[in-house]
């Protein structure tokens, strides 16, 4: 039980800052109502995942003909002949979890509190373009990996919750990863490695920097996350796909200099502090 809850404690960093009283979880669920509205809601969001998931498939197809294409940093050696593969993540990226955002603002909570619950529940939808996309890459023979930092114990759900959705999903081989099997932490690049072991990698698709590129990168001030994005330019829209997720993640994390800020005072000071009203 101790290591599950330090399990949980270092989820909850990652994915978000809300560490202080009952209060503050509430003042900070209400500061992000409109994110989680816009994602619910908005006719805009869907039409930007669908849009991305769209280009995804004009994107495969190249990758298919070009023996020299691949999307994974990590992929070393000759590659040409290998077996062609997909990678993506789940949440926010196949799996449509904004119910749960949902439920903790009406609730006046924060992630992880229901969190294991709402992954059992196995009630999640297809994020928008996701569905189309992943039945197009099947249908190519391009095998799909799902890599996700949903801890091990939510594995049967999460494929469940895939497989019920009608998404692809393979048994020769585990095409599911999850955080915390076989001693993967939240940083994803040795499974990216393993997979590209027999696999040359086509394209990744997620919401998360650390999707595409390793933690240690990734983990650094905003301003310096906006130069990864320039950097890795001629990546983004032809071989790495990111669906926008307004809603929480590393980019929030960031603005506080990457340390838990103490109070939701002092977080608001951080991010007035980030604000630029002026190029």
């Amino acid at each position: 039980m101790k290591a599950l809850r330090q399990i949980f404690l270092t989820i909850f960093i990652v994915h978000s800052i809300n560490l202080f009283s009952d209060e503050s979880d509430k003042t900070y669920q209400e500061q992000s109502m409109l994110s989680v509205l816009y994602a619910q809601t908005s006719a805009e969001f869907s039409a930007n995942n669908i849009q991305t998931y769209k280009n995804a498939k004009i994107a495969l197809d190249l990758a298919l003909e070009d023996k020299s294409w691949t999307a994974a940093i990590e992929q070393k050696g000759k590659f040409g002949n290998k077996k062609p593969a997909i990678i993506l993540d789940v949440d926010e990226t196949v799996l449509d979890n904004i119910p749960f955002q949902a439920r903790t603002i009406l609730k006046g909570v924060s992630y992880p509190d229901g969190w294991v619950e709402w992954a059992q529940e196995g009630n999640a939808s297809v994020v928008a373009g996701a569905y189309d996309f992943l039945q197009y890459a099947n249908k190519k023979g391009v095998k799909i990996f799902y890599v996700t930092n949903r801890i091990h114990i939510l594995e049967d759900a999460t494929r469940e919750n895939l497989i019920n959705l009608g998404l692809p999903f393979d048994f020769d081989k585990d095409v599911l990863l999850m955080r915390d099997e076989n001693g993967w932490t939240g940083d994803k690049t040795r499974r990216r490695e393993l997979i590209s072991e027999n696999y040359r990698i086509l394209l990744m698709v997620g919401d998360q920097l650390t999707d595409f590129i390793s933690s240690d990168e990734s983990y650094v001030s905003y301003e310096q996350r906006k130069k990864i994005a320039d950097k890795y330019s001629d990546m983004w829209g032809e071989k790495w796909f990111v669906i926008t997720n307004p809603m929480y993640g590393r980019w929030e994390y960031s603005i506080y200099n990457n340390q838990n800020p103490g109070s939701e005072k002092k977080a608001i000071e951080l991010r007035k502090k980030a604000l630029r009203p002026k190029n």
